[in-house]
């Protein structure tokens, strides 16, 4: 059986994936990044040691699952597909692929994060049908709030031009620092989910737009304000995702204005999130993948080494 690799090593995960195109398998391994009690993220120096010490361990144990020959090596270099994208973490999976391709004879292929993501979310829902038209991708986690236009491309599988942002703070920010406010560990998006869900209230948050573009900053601010009135931590919980919600929720309106109704797919971890999944989905009618493919993971970049290798031999 043959497979691809794929290598993602992001400021949040060290993560490696096996595709297996005969079966159409995903195996991952991935391990989150260690982050000190009460701290909201990890220095760039002290996630290359993570990565660097994690990732031979769940190469092996990925490989050792089954006998594969591999056809081929992919890794996240960047952030971004744009110039000036850069990020120290990204060197440790692209330098391991870079390494493992030369040692095998094999191509290598490059993408971003956040090519990873989309593809790991279009895989995950069951919708890489949507590789070969136009669509809306909202890439929604601790350092990014985007929304994309994506659309073919013959050379890097899909290219992604931004439409829409916030201008300050990201989501999963928000998430991440209201969370550690009240005592969670970060990231901190998984336990302000399930703490939300103790709440009986309901929110109806003023969102800060500009255009298609939102602010979050304000959800911040809010939320320390809750916490010096005393006020309950699972409403706080709830007020901060219901304001994220609505910002996200604007976002989308608008930009059906602007390109109509284009499929609606999100990726990222902060779309691993019960309340925005159940809204964005009866609302919007939104694709999401399970959680599995949400969060960073290398799943997506395997699959774009996959896609890469065919486009070569047309």
């Amino acid at each position: 059986m043959t497979g691809f690799l794929g290598f993602d090593t992001s400021n949040y995960t060290t993560s490696v994936a096996l595709y297996l195109p005969e079966t159409d398998e995903m195996l991952q391994q991935k391990r989150l990044l260690p982050v000190k009690e009460g701290e909201r993220g990890l220095r760039q120096s002290d996630a290359v040691f993570h990565h660097t010490a994690a990732l031979p361990e769940l190469t092996e144990r990925l490989l050792e699952e089954k006998n594969i020959a591999l056809c081929g090596v992919c890794a996240s270099v960047s952030p971004r597909r744009q110039e000036g994208s850069y990020m120290p973490c990204f060197l440790v999976g692209a330098g391991s692929a870079r390494i493992t391709a030369k040692t095998h004879a094999l191509p290598f292929f490059d993408t971003s994060h956040q090519h990873g993501h989309i593809a790991a979310a279009l895989y995950g829902s069951g919708r890489l049908d949507l590789l070969r038209q136009r669509f809306l991708a909202f890439h929604v986690s601790g350092g990014t709030t985007e929304a994309l236009l994506v659309e073919p491309d013959e050379h890097d599988l899909f290219r992604c031009n931004l439409v829409a942002s916030s201008l300050d703070l990201k989501a999963g920010q928000a998430i991440d620092r209201a969370g550690v406010m009240l005592g969670l560990s970060f990231p901190a998006g998984k336990a302000l989910d399930a703490l939300s869900q103790k709440s009986s209230r309901t929110f109806s948050p003023k969102v800060s737009m500009k255009g298609a573009n939102c602010s979050l900053s304000g959800i911040e601010n809010q939320s320390k304000a809750m916490l010096l009135r005393g006020e309950a931590s699972e409403d706080i919980a709830k007020f901060v995702l219901e304001s994220v919600c609505a910002a996200l929720d604007a976002m989308v309106r608008a930009l059906k204005e602007q390109y109509g109704a284009l499929p609606l797919v999100f990726s990222g971890g902060v779309s691993s999130n019960s309340l925005i999944r159940a809204f964005m989905t009866e609302r919007h009618g939104a694709i999401f993948a399970p959680p599995a493919f949400s969060a960073d993971n290398a799943a997506g970049v395997a699959l774009i080494g996959y896609y890469k290798s065919l486009q070569e031999k047309k």
